[in-house]
């Protein structure tokens, strides 16, 4: 039998199709379904007018066939068929869909959801066969059409025959070889696995037949049984009526689809219509994976395209702040590559994004209002991821995550938003207060917490690195402005006492240049009326604080960090500052031993190393030795 050329560069094309434009050869049968799928989908929809279609829905199904010793799959199903003109436009012209021109010329138009719209997923086959078979015979004709092709080298069509209507695909599936092992294409578990795993959603049962080794009754002899199975669940569960979906339900497909067995800490579900038409259904776990703050971890809601699995991780779906959200989305209306494996990007990705993160913000929100308590212990888990999606992409994103954020506080050691801490703000008070440390402890105790605390004023502590960077960018809320208790600017003293320490250091400007001398560091020197009972603090001048200074000294390259302008305060009220003065008059070598020490003390209190802490320890012996 002569052999037909495909139509179109057809060397060419069929190579780009065969090894460039699939990533991964197991997509085979993904497509084949999708295609058997939709030649249901055109029978069904043409039997809704024309009445001398006959066929129940129910006994519509797709029929995978693997016979090892042929090497041969096949893929059956009972749908509209193909006559063989139109296996030859269809088969014979690459990247021409029958499924696309249905969908086109159908009246019932957005009504009717048909999968595949380019016309190349067939020829993915070729990937794994190195023969494909089909025979099909469309509904209401009596004979069949039997299209042949082993690849490049063109086709045959010929008349055939076939019981009941229809189309058959059989791969003969290639040798295995050094790179594939192409037989597992015929293994019953292969096969389930890419079903359960692309297929699983298709609307009509995934039938196979599957010989079992069963023993005879009142026998000890086996025989092989032949049975067939269904594979594939057909019903997702995002496409059920809320109310028919139990919290049980959602829990046990999140524990197989995600393989966590933790408790979860929140299930959203979400249906659009309109500009975006789709479904999602998305989870938030109640802990990290073990990966999830590596550069490991890969964010992304699973994607479906009307049921059919396209991509395992969409990150576009998902904005880095929410990557902790896990969860799909089903969509007929995405603009799809020409292998159905990526997205193209287009408006309605964009705007499926938005309202994904809207979504999801909204759900935070409630819980937060209406579950306090697991609200916080999600915050433990992820809130880090929160923090750093307010500093990250210059603040952009600061007003979205604002009011998720919790902190901390002085007030009963619990944590609060800055909407609480506002709403309780003195109302003298004009600025948020805070304080950085390691541990809410360790906040608790700088001087001028202690300080700030005296004045009935309640303060933050941030704990992580990232917290004062975020505090930064967000820069004020509701109109008042974030302020480290540490900053040489704090003003919390009243004009009184303001003008008292300002004479103070005016009077004692050359005992404060000897000490700022005696100390050898690029370092302030003035004394303070707001320590409290502490001797010594370091406090920081500009946007650099202190606790930014040892952020950015943990990073690579931190030698060429910039460093704070340290300011060293000294309390005015304390007897150290007499004894200072004292020693200025009488004895100023020990005064420098004093200067180095109370530097030292200051440092140790804020955080930060120690420059030379042998030297620390000797001065420190030797006065204590007078």
């Amino acid at each position: 039998m002569k052999k037909k050329q495909f139509k179109t560069e057809s060397e060419k094309l069929l190579n780009m199709m065969i090894n460039s434009i699939y990533t991964h050869k197991e997509i085979f049968l993904r497509e084949l379904i999708s295609n058997a799928s939709d030649a249901i989908d055109k029978l069904y929809f043409k039997s809704l007018t024309d009445t001398s279609i006959t066929v129940s829905k129910d006994g519509y199904a797709i029929l995978i066939k693997a016979d090892k010793e042929s090497r041969t799959l096949t893929i059956s199903d009972n749908g509209c068929g193909m006559s063989k003109d139109e296996l030859e436009n269809n088969l014979g012209v690459i990247a021409k869909s029958g499924s696309f021109e249905f969908k086109r010329d159908n009246e019932q138009g957005e009504d009717v959801d048909i999968i595949g719209q380019f016309g190349v997923g067939f020829y993915s086959a070729f990937m794994v066969a190195d023969k494909i078979t089909v025979i099909s015979k469309q509904y209401g004709d009596s004979t069949a059409s039997i299209w042949e092709s082993s690849g490049v080298d063109g086709y045959t069509i010929a008349d055939g025959e076939k019981d009941g209507y229809g189309t058959d695909i059989i791969l003969h599936i290639k040798a295995d070889d050094e790179n594939e092992k192409y037989s597992d294409y015929l293994e019953e578990y292969k096969i389930r696995e890419l079903i359960k795993k692309y297929s699983d959603y298709i609307r009509y049962p995934i039938k196979m037949e599957i010989t079992r080794s069963e023993k005879k009754e009142d026998s000890e002899e086996y025989v092989d049984v032949k049975k067939v199975e269904t594979l594939n669940s057909m019903t997702p569960i995002w496409k059920r009526p809320l109310s028919e979906v139990s919290e049980d339900e959602y829990n046990s497909f999140y524990r197989e689809r995600f393989y966590d067995f933790e408790a979860l800490a929140k299930v959203i579900t979400q249906k659009s219509e309109g500009t975006a038409t789709y479904t999602a259904l998305m989870f938030i776990p109640s802990r990290a994976p073990y990966n999830y703050y590596s550069k490991d971890y890969e964010k992304g809601l699973e994607l479906y395209s009307s049921g059919v699995l396209i991509m395992e991780r969409c990150a576009d779906l998902l904005p880095d702040y929410f990557a902790f959200v896990r969860g799909l989305v089903d969509s007929s209306d995405l603009s799809l590559n020409i292998s159905r494996e990526m997205l193209q990007q287009d408006r309605q990705l964009k705007i499926m994004a938005k309202a994904i993160e809207k979504k999801i913000k909204s759900e935070l929100e409630k819980m937060l209002e209406n579950d306090r308590e697991k609200y916080e212990k999600f915050f433990d888990v992820f809130g880090l991821q929160l923090k750093f999606g307010m500093y990250s992409d210059y603040g952009m994103h600061k007003d979205v995550l604002k009011d998720l954020i919790l902190f901390k506080s002085s007030s009963e050691k619990k944590y609060v938003t800055l909407k609480e801490y506002v709403s309780a703000m003195p109302q003298e008070q004009s600025d948020i207060y805070y304080a950085c440390a390691d541990t809410p402890e360790q906040a608790e105790m700088l001087p001028k917490t202690e300080s700030i605390k005296s004045r009935g004023y309640e303060v933050l502590y941030l704990t992580d690195d990232v917290d004062e960077f975020a505090i930064k960018m967000l820069s004020e809320y509701e109109g008042h402005k974030f302020k480290n208790v540490n900053d040489d600017a704090l003003d919390v003293l009243t004009d009184e006492e303001k003008e008292k320490i300002k004479e103070e250091n005016d009077s004692s400007k050359d005992l404060l240049n000897f000490i700022k001398d005696a100390i050898g560091e690029k370092c302030n020197v003035r004394f303070t009326n707001s320590l409290s009972n502490h001797a010594v603090c370091l406090s920081s001048e500009g946007e650099l604080s202190l606790e930014m200074q040892k952020v950015l000294g943990k990073m690579p390259g931190a030698e060429d960090a910039p460093k704070a302008n340290i300011t060293l305060e000294i309390n005015l009220e304390h007897p150290v500052s007499a004894k200072l003065k004292a020693l200025y008059d009488t004895d100023k070598d020990t005064l420098k031993k004093y200067a180095e020490l109370l530097y030292g003390e200051a440092c140790l209190v804020s955080g930060l190393a120690l420059q030379n802490p042998s030297s620390f320890a000797k001065t420190l012996s030797e006065i204590l030795a007078k």
